[in-house]
């Protein structure tokens, strides 16, 4: 992956909301490809943010700090918001962008799990300006400002607006060094990451194991999982093959743990209801029978509290 230090298309304006593991590594590779970019956080994190910026320790971008601007609320309309908070505080942190501040053409880009947010979120900016759009990366906060890149990759998919305003977030994103590719379809976006996402956080969760656990010692569970959510995705209009899911689960690295494993470890809200919340209400409202789905779904949220019903 490249580590551009200057913009090949023309600069922008971007708010990120939400600079944690994914907002952050957005923002400072952002940053650093000559683009302006505005953090929207709690004032202790846009006080640090606006001190020092955000340090990035990557092996595929390099060890760098980018200058960013921080806030508590976006003032002003922006090109591009992308909204990298977690389900689990999306309402609270969304009163940090008025509807009233979007610009004509500003572009939001959600990056959050799940597939229901996307709808909430047009209700809120307007259809005609909220993209559908899934992450593939690993990227931690390990302190305000400070974030740890795991991952060899960087990627987002888009679907959901007309192509040649995906075509131009694209264009924003790739010369910072991010991979973008447009989908074919918003289900298929949003229920592609969904279906390899929802097996493996519950299951890495509720045993607290890794991906080796979970393809081996754990893959009963896994075969009829990604089987389950496969026929669910499938019915909500994105065809998707299980045995390619479980090719993906054999092909992580061994000691890869899920995000969600990491929120029960540390004691956070988990994003149980956006992930297999997701699932079972989508699996009841096409017919689809989930029994798996549903009883990891019942043991982590009775392990760790909440429900993803």
């Amino acid at each position: 992956m490249s580590s551009p230090t200057h913009v090949t298309a023309s600069p922008a304006t971007v708010a990120v909301l939400g600079p944690g593991g994914v907002g952050g590594l957005l923002a400072a590779v952002l940053s650093r490809a000559g683009h302006r970019v505005i953090c929207l956080a709690r004032e202790e994190t846009a006080s640090v943010l606006r001190e020092s910026g955000v340090t990035v320790r990557s092996g595929a971008f390099g060890e760098f700090t980018a200058v960013v601007e921080a806030d508590t609320e976006l003032r002003e309309p922006v090109d591009l918001l992308l909204v990298a908070v977690k389900q689990t505080s999306l309402d609270a942190a969304l009163e940090r962008v008025p509807a009233g501040v979007m610009g004509p053409d500003t572009v939001v880009v959600p990056l959050l799990n799940g597939v229901e947010h996307v709808e909430s979120l047009r209700g809120r900016y307007g259809a005609a300006r909220v993209a559908a759009g899934v992450i593939r990366v690993e990227a931690t906060r390990v302190a305000p400002g400070v974030v740890e890149h795991g991952s060899p990759f960087c990627d987002i998919d888009l679907a959901g607006l007309p192509e040649p305003v995906l075509g131009r977030v694209a264009e924003l994103l790739r010369p910072a060094g991010v991979g973008v590719r447009i989908a074919s379809s918003e289900a298929s976006a949003l229920w592609a990451k969904l279906a390899f996402l929802a097996p493996f956080a519950l299951l890495t969760t509720r045993h607290l194991t890794d991906a080796e656990g979970v393809r081996t010692a754990h893959r009963e569970d896994l075969v009829a999982l990604t089987e389950e959510i496969s026929a669910v995705a499938t019915a909500c209009g994105a065809s998707l093959d299980p045995a390619k899911g479980l090719a993906m689960y054999d092909n992580c690295p061994p000691g890869m743990r899920s995000s969600m494993r990491r929120d029960a470890e540390a004691g956070r809200a988990l994003e149980l209801d956006a992930i297999g919340g997701a699932v079972l209400r989508a699996a009841e409202r096409e017919g689809v029978a989930v029994p798996v789905t549903a009883r990891l779904v019942a043991e982590v949220g009775q392990r760790y509290g909440g429900s993803g019903a």
